[in-house]
Order: structure tokens, then sequence, then C-alpha cells
């Protein structure tokens, strides 16, 4: 119905093939490309050790890959689009979801949904602080977030859940989707990150949701030791293998191509991350910015 939401701003002028795709695949479900992607981790273990024994700076790996992600996206705008309706938008915020354990020690006392807003300006001890204040809202003893209590009171009441879904589809498709919902609902993000390692299991290719807008999925999964050969020998290595899928509707193959190359060279040198990028490309007419997350 209109050119803005609450989330984004309607592009045009691209690609005519690119703009065909939508009408040959409606859904995310249908345009789903899986990829896997191994990272070295001697590499990236021997960068947190550093940054733990020389500066005394705790960085974990879903960190530096979260990091990786929004510099790769600040050169590449173009990845940080999504589909409504056919149409194509420019996301109006770099946003990442992911899930949280609420103890990590009891899997019982079950995990929640975290979203965070960053800025393409971001550093990765921006990142690290931004991931440790969200995840500390939310965890333990801390008040339910706004998702858990939302889908504990829908639940209450039969038929609601079916009803409310619904509702929201409709206003989603005519861009009135409510500000507050997509604001705090993880399915309206430019990257969700699952850490199937941590409840003991590999990397998986996950869904990509067809509620919402969510453009990217990534599994972390167990480290795997790989026989790599050297020269005139074999020596054993350790990967962390990461489980992508993408809605290849979003952007070319080839804009695809440079962003993946970006995040795999500062996955492999996370110490560029260090230090701001000297310039950030946006789309036209969507600039977006996001405040420092201020340390206690």
């Amino acid at each position: 119905m209109f050119n803005r939401r609450a989330d984004g701003i309607r592009i045009g002028g691209l690609d005519p093939i690119v703009q065909m795709m939508p009408y040959l695949m409606p859904m995310r479900c249908d345009s789903q490309v899986f990829l896997q992607h191994h990272i070295d981790l001697s590499k990236m273990n021997a960068y947190i050790k550093k940054q733990r024994d020389e500066k005394g700076e705790k960085i974990s790996h879903m960190q530096i890959i979260m990091a990786a992600y929004i510099r790769a996206v600040s050169s590449n705008p173009q990845i940080n689009r999504f589909i409504m309706n056919k149409r194509y938008y420019s996301r109006n915020n770099c946003s990442i979801s992911f899930n949280v354990l609420k103890d990590p020690r009891d899997a019982d006392m079950g995990e929640t949904v975290v979203k965070l807003k960053f800025d393409l300006t971001d550093t990765i001890y921006d990142v690290r602080d931004r991931v440790e204040a969200g995840i500390a809202a939310n965890r333990g003893d801390q008040p339910k977030n706004f998702i858990d209590r939302l889908a504990s009171f829908v639940l209450s009441i039969p038929g609601l859940p079916t009803a409310l879904v619904a509702i929201v589809r409709m206003l989603d498709a005519m861009n009135m989707c409510p500000k507050v919902l997509i604001d705090e609902l993880p399915f309206y993000s430019g990257l969700y990150v699952t850490n199937t390692a941590s409840i003991g299991l590999s990397d998986v290719y996950h869904h990509i949701y067809n509620f919402g807008n969510v453009s990217i999925f990534l599994s972390m999964g167990k480290p795997e030791r790989v026989a790599q050969g050297e020269g005139d020998t074999t020596k054993m290595k350790r990967f962390l293998p990461v489980g992508i899928t993408v809605d290849e509707r979003v952007c070319s193959g080839a804009h695809y191509a440079l962003f993946f190359s970006d995040m795999k060279h500062y996955l492999d040198h996370p110490e560029l991350l260090e230090l701001a990028p000297e310039t950030v490309k946006f789309d036209k007419n969507c600039e977006y910015h996001q405040e420092k997350q201020m340390k206690a």
C-alpha cells in the first residue's frame, strides 16, 4: 500500500532479472539457497587468546561472526534488503537475532530470543558490548522480555494465536504492521544466528521463515577436526562449520559473492574489526545509525 515501512523504504531501479525473482518464487521457502563454510579455528582462537592475554578483552566466536557480518554489510548494502509483497525494500537498520539459553547449565530453563540493532561503524568491541548487554538482560532471573510475555499471553487464549498471526500477516502485507512488533519480533532481522554447538549439535541448514523478512540464517556447529595436506605432510586442523541459508531473491549472485568474500576475509583477519570502517555504503535515501552501547 505504501512505499515506506517501519523497518525500511521501497527501492526501485534494480536489475529486471532480480525484480522478476519474487514473481517466480513468491515465498522465501521457494528461494532458499544453502551454503556451508568452515572457519579456520586456529586463526580465530589465536586472536581470541591474544585479546585475552594482551588486552584483557573477552571475545567469543559468535561475536566475531556477527562483527564480520556487520562489517561486510557496511560495504555491501544490497545484502540488507528484503522482499514484501514482491516489492524490494532497503532495511533501515542492521539487526541480528539469536537464541539464548536462560541458564547455560540447565537446558530445562528453556531459551529466549534476543534481537539487537547495530551501527555499521561498530568495532568488534562495540559488537561484544551490545551482545553481552543483550544476553545479560535476558538470562537467569531477569524479567521476561517482550516476546516471551506476548507469546505467553497469546497462547493462554484458545484460537488467538491463529487469529493474531493472520492479522499481523495482513498488516505486514499492507506495510501497516505496528513498529513495536517489527522492532521486537526476531523474524524482522537482517540476520538470524543460532549456535547449535551450545546444545551439542553440528551445524544445520536452517529454514528461513516465511513470516517476517529475515534474509540470512547462520548455524554454528560443533568444531571439527579435518585432515589437510600441507606440502608433503598431512596435519589435523580444527574448523568451525557454519551452515548458511539465504534468500537468493534479495540481490544478484555477484553481490552475494562479494559479501561472503568480505565476510570470510574478516573472519580470517578479525584484527581488522578492531577499527571502524573508513567508509560505509548505504542504499539511496536509507542511511541509518545506532547509538553506541555504553559500558557499565
